[in-house]
């Protein structure tokens, strides 16, 4: 018995001998495995966000035909993403007045230039939030030992808001060249010297696009009744959207108002599945001879400038995919964003729309671009950049008349449309005193004749009722909920309500 004790005790103390041999050689194999690892620049980005989820402005290098060595594709891509991480850094620091990273992406002179600007800022009070839109670096010279490199970044489209204390003090929009030397330090593209060589005041878009025939244009906003708010996910049925197309272009009308949630179709990088959808939309439309007009953005409701180059991404490639569609009506930019004035300041998000107008505009000349202003008041706002006014009207009818005159004298010289009205049917639990479907009814027969009097272009809202309104759209509160539910020429049960007689005029 004490032989068969020895023996178990001998393999235990092997076994122990084993185990720990086994966690040294482990530890010396994780020590040298991290001394022979390279530093992963994200993980020193002392940034409150990486460039990737924040800063993707668009950058065109001009062909190469640089002095000096020849540049290969992977050290040109590792040029340009040190380059971009050197502006966001900066961008950020300006924003914080905090000087975190900044060494990591420019050498000693060039990062003290910029401490010397945020010291100025801290003692004076002041901040700026600005971004870079658009880069254009021509490469000029490449060393033979390949640790300098001379770009000039050509019309760099800049924004800028300079704040003191909460107070804005200036904004402006400028373009600007660059001359810029980089250097190779410890395997990252440092800059070692930055010169602004000019500037000047962006250059707004001028072009005319196509001229909308306003007084044609009967419509309506549309989402499939099963997926309201939701018209591009798992629910997504292509042959149920090509049977209300029908309905709506037999109903009389010739145009539908469609949606484009942001973060559902990818945000900067938009999603190849969500494009695919979109056009068997269009394709669709242009079938039932039915015009698009698209509404971007739904759903955002940020606006931060150091955004912006990714909502120009976003809509640069919805834009660019479809800007030759002969469905296409019209851009709008987004949908009611006055409603988020209070929330996120009236000039930062007036600014945001101006800028997106010129973006979509400069890739898509040929067709229209307006703002879906959720009241008449604020139709005016930016008039002279949008190509047609658009306004919601959920008012008494009996004031549309004149409301419909005063902004055609503000807005002389182009078309106003009016791009959502209705009425909602519902009178139960929640609101007694509700409108029922005949008052439904008479709203649009009432209104259908204001229209034909002084020959309104209309959309009007919406195709259906709803069994279910997404709380994101209402919020929680059950009257408003319900009411939201009734606003449809269709019934939940698919029976034409008493209102579609006057869908159309």
């Amino acid at each position: 018995m004490s032989g068969i004790n020895k023996n178990i005790l001998r393999s235990m103390l092997i076994g122990s001998y084993i185990v720990v041999i086994g966690f040294c050689i482990f530890g010396i194999s994780a020590i040298y495995g991290y001394l022979n690892t390279g530093a992963d620049r994200s993980s020193i980005l002392h940034t409150e966000l990486k460039k990737a989820d924040q800063y993707l402005p668009k950058t065109t290098w001009a062909p190469l035909k640089n002095e000096g060595r020849s540049m290969d594709d992977q050290t040109l891509k590792m040029i340009e993403n040190d380059y971009l991480d050197a502006w966001y850094v900066k961008l950020v620091a300006y924003r914080s007045n905090k000087k975190r990273g900044i060494e990591d992406y420019y050498t000693n002179k060039a990062r003290q230039n910029i401490y010397n600007a945020i010291d100025l800022n801290l003692s004076e009070g002041t901040s700026m939030e600005s971004t870079t839109l658009e880069h254009n670096p021509t490469l000029e010279f490449f060393s033979e030992d390949g640790q300098l490199v001379v770009l000039t970044d050509h019309n760099v489209i800049e924004y800028k808001r300079i704040y003191k204390g909460e107070a804005l003090l200036l904004e402006t929009s400028e373009v600007s060249t660059y001359k810029v030397i980089l250097l190779l330090e410890d395997g990252f593209w440092r800059i070692r010297h930055m010169v602004k060589q000019d500037t000047q005041e962006q250059k707004k878009e001028t072009g005319l696009p196509v001229f909308i025939e306003s007084k044609n244009i009967k419509g309506i906003n549309y989402y499939p009744q099963a997926t309201p708010w939701d018209m591009f996910g798992v629910g997504f049925n292509i042959e149920t959207i090509a049977k209300d197309f029908s309905i709506v272009k037999e109903a009389g009308l010739n145009n539908v108002r469609i949606f484009i949630p942001y973060d559902d179709f990818g945000k900067a990088k938009v999603k190849a599945d969500k494009l695919e959808k979109l056009k068997q939309i269009l394709d669709v439309a242009e079938s039932q001879e039915l015009m698009v007009m698209i509404t971007l953005f739904d759903f955002y409701g940020d606006y931060s400038v150091l955004d912006w180059t990714l909502n120009h991404r976003h809509a640069e490639t919805i834009v660019s995919t479809f800007k030759n569609h002969d469905a296409i009506l019209a851009w709008d930019i987004k949908n009611e964003p006055n409603l988020d004035f209070k929330s996120r300041d009236q000039s930062i998000v007036t600014a945001w729309l101006e800028h997106m107008l010129t973006l979509v505009k400069s890739i898509d000349p040929n067709h229209p671009a307006t703002i879906g202003w959720s009241n008449d008041e604020s139709a005016i706002i930016l008039k002279d950049k949008v190509d047609f006014a658009s306004f919601h009207y959920y008012k008494k009818i009996d004031g549309l008349t004149a409301t419909y005159k005063r902004l055609k004298t503000q807005i002389p010289n182009k078309p106003v449309i009016l791009t959502e009205y209705g009425i909602s049917s519902y009178n139960g639990f929640w609101n007694f005193f509700g409108n029922s479907e005949n008052d439904q009814a008479q709203y649009h027969e009432k209104i259908q004749g204001i229209f034909s009097d002084n020959e309104i272009p209309y959309m009007s809202w919406t195709l259906y009722d709803f069994e279910n309104v997404p709380k994101a759209v209402v919020g929680r509160l059950p009257w408003r909920r319900n009411i939201q539910q009734k606003f449809g020429f269709i019934s939940t049960d698919g029976t034409k309500k008493v209102s579609f007689k006057y869908i159309s005029k």
